[in-house]
């Protein structure tokens, strides 16, 4: 537990908040669903007012460098008139810093803490869907080296990229989807603890999530187009594959159909000669270049 607190303010952070915590909760008198919805995950983002405390379960997309994938952390928030109160199970990076930098800074305290819970919360959900922006940029520099190695020739090693890179834009979707109705919420109902001067600021994060959701959107296109892209070049690659087997086994076939007719039991013209043997070779390439003309008559080549 990590606590920051002014004259008019307390923001506890939890991380994996353990029994004891929870019985310190109880201590701040909130209310027993609110201290439920703590202690217990959610699947999806929400907002709630239980008697005079506000509860709010957003999910913030973390990075998994180890299986490169993206998944969802959930953060619950607590806000009462004196205290703001975040838990969360994993380590989240940016919510972590923040805290750092207000722990060790007295004038950040002043512009963040000196006022409402309500500021508060602006102003850390503010910062995390900021930190959002780094990491589709990082999606997009993939999205650039996968079109670089497409159109190196790369395109078969290119269709894992593409798949970790698609995974990643479905699970940020998935993750920031839900949200915007809770800070449509947020900006619209009147929560006894926001107060009516703080809905401007949460429209602006309506407009901060349009913008990320934007971004996440062209990522999205960008990567549909180049899986495209890439499938069309794979097929043509096969196509020409199979076109040059199909023109070997064209090319072959008459050949393979003299030379059965030359190991039939009969006589055959030449057959005692010293020379039978060049001489079929001699009719056999003249077979495969007549062949080879008419296809190129044809422009089957």
């Amino acid at each position: 537990m990590r606590e920051i607190s002014t004259s008019k303010l307390t923001w506890i952070d939890f991380t994996e908040p353990s029994a004891d915590e929870i019985q310190f909760l109880k201590k701040l008198k909130l209310h027993p669903l609110a201290l439920e919805e703590f202690s217990m995950p959610s699947a999806r983002p929400k907002a709630s007012l239980y008697g005079d405390c506000l509860y709010l379960t957003l999910h913030i997309p973390l990075f998994d460098k180890l299986n490169r994938r993206t998944f969802p952390s959930e953060l619950d928030i607590v806000l009462t008139k004196s205290h703001l109160i975040t838990g969360h199970d994993q380590d989240i990076f940016q919510l972590r810093e923040f805290f750092t930098k207000l722990k060790r800074n007295k004038k950040l305290q002043e512009k963040y803490i000196s006022q409402s819970p309500g500021y508060l919360l602006y102003y850390i959900v503010e910062m995390l869907l900021e930190s959002c922006f780094p990491k589709i940029d990082h999606i997009n520099k993939n999205l650039d080296k996968i079109e670089e190695e497409i159109f190196k020739g790369n395109e078969k090693a290119m269709l894992h990229e593409i798949s970790f890179v698609k995974r990643d834009i479905l699970n940020f979707r998935r993750t920031l989807k839900p949200q915007k109705s809770v800070l449509e919420s947020l900006a619209r109902d009147n929560y006894p603890l926001l107060e009516p001067e703080l809905r401007p600021y949460y429209q602006d994060l309506i407009g901060t999530n349009i913008r990320v959701w934007s971004a996440l959107e062209n990522a999205k296109e960008v990567g549909e187009s180049l899986e495209e892209t890439n499938d069309a070049l794979l097929s043509d690659k096969l196509n020409h594959t199979m076109k040059v087997l199909t023109v070997f086994s064209a090319i072959m076939l008459p050949m393979t159909v003299f030379s059965n007719v030359l190991a039939m039991s009969a006589p055959i013209p030449f057959g005692h000669s010293q020379f039978a043997f060049w001489i079929y070779i001699g009719i056999m390439l003249l077979i495969s270049l007549i062949t080879i003309i008419i296809f190129k008559a044809k422009k089957w080549i």
